[in-house]
Order: structure tokens, then C-alpha cells, then sequence
């Protein structure tokens, strides 16, 4: 258990790092999380106050869900434990929670109705899998946004907050990183679509 408790930690720093790299992180602010139990109840995350860039397997911090820190040198950050913990413990996919103000993504969450079109092929790999939470509920320090937003999400793996971000859920680790980096991409080509003042092209079937 030990062994895998550190190779988690490992991966869940080497996709921090990842992250930074692309352009998908926001400085010491957003956060990564993997549950290392199946109830959800017990969960690694991002510590406070370490940019992305940063980030080694030493300072990941393994959490309960109840707010206790079982190991870890840094504090968890709280919007950080009030998301993550309520998504663990009740998002039937949520293994792996990212949460991120990836500038394309985030864009959409600002305006109304706005919303990712079925129009390119990175974009199709989201057919029916992403919800959109038109309520901003606030910086999220309390149990009841976490689960605010949680059931806004509706079980699907992908949540747009409104003025907030996203979240992207998966059933492990690099799943999951792999859509938040295609949906960044299906996102930043929308909106590169769009400036051109044009109509989409129709979709067709083949």
C-alpha cells in the first residue's frame, strides 16, 4: 500500500507539473486530487501555497474527507478540500478530480448560454458528457457549495462553473488529464472559430 500510496503521489505531481507546462494551471491557485480508497473517503491533493510548477511527490497531501491531513508538510487549501472532498465521496466517476481556470475553458463559463458545440472532432469526444452550472455559488468554503456543486454536475465527468472554471472527473489519473487537456483544445478552437464572424460549417454523419 505504501508503495502505491507514493507512485500516486508521484503521478498526481508529474500531472501538476504537466499542467503548468501547457498553460492549463493558474499559479499556486486550482487544484488536483486522487481518492486512494473506493468510498472516496480518503484522497491525495494539491497543497497550498506551491506553484504547479514546483509541486514534487513529498508535498502532496493525503487528506480525509473529513478534513483530517493523515500525512503531508503543507496545509490543504480550503475551496481545495470543499470541492474535492464532496465530489470523492459522491460523483459515481470521481477517482481523479481536476479542478482549473484554464483561460479557453473558463472564457465560456463568463458568458450566458454559452456553451461547447458539437463541431470538431475533439469537441465530439464530450457528446454528452459535460454539465453546466449557470449559478455561481461564491468561493466555495463550505460543505454545501462542494455539494452545490456536485449535484449541478449531475454525474456527468465534466463541470463548467459559471465564472469559475471547470472540473473534469475520471476513473484514474491520466484519463482524466487527457480530457482536460482535449477540452482546453476543443475550446480554444471554438473560440477561434467564432471570432471569424461566420457560421459553423453542418455537421455531417458519415
Amino acid at each position: 500500500m505504501r508503495n502505491d500510496l507514493h507512485e500516486q503521489k508521484i503521478e498526481l505531481a508529474v500531472a501538476l507539473r504537466w499542467a503548468d507546462r501547457l498553460g492549463l494551471s493558474e499559479g499556486i491557485c486550482n487544484h488536483f486530487s486522487f481518492a486512494v480508497d473506493d468510498a472516496g473517503e480518503t484522497f491525495l491533493v494539491t497543497p497550498q501555497g506551491l506553484h504547479w510548477s514546483e509541486i514534487t511527490a513529498s508535498d502532496i497531501v493525503l487528506c480525509r474527507h473529513d478534513g483530517e491531513v493523515l500525512e503531508g508538510k503543507h496545509p490543504v487549501e480550503e475551496t481545495a478540500f470543499f470541492i474535492h472532498s464532496r465530489l470523492h465521496l459522491q460523483h459515481p466517476n470521481a477517482k481523479a478530480v481536476l479542478h482549473t481556470h484554464m483561460p479557453y475553458a473558463t472564457s465560456f463559463t463568463l458568458l450566458q448560454d454559452c456553451r461547447l458545440e458539437m463541431v470538431e472532432q475533439n469537441a465530439l469526444r464530450f457528446y454528452d458528457r459535460i454539465a453546466y452550472d449557470d449559478t455561481y455559488g461564491g468561493v466555495a468554503l463550505s460543505m454545501e457549495e462542494g455539494d452545490r456543486i456536485t449535484a449541478a454536475m449531475q454525474g456527468k465527468d465534466i463541470g463548467f462553473l459559471a465564472h469559475h472554471g471547470v472540473v473534469v472527473c475520471g476513473a484514474d489519473l491520466a484519463s482524466a488529464f487527457d480530457d482536460l487537456y482535449y477540452l482546453e483544445r476543443a475550446c480554444q478552437v471554438q473560440a477561434i472559430a467564432r471570432s471569424q464572424g461566420l457560421p459553423f460549417l453542418s455537421l455531417i454523419h458519415i
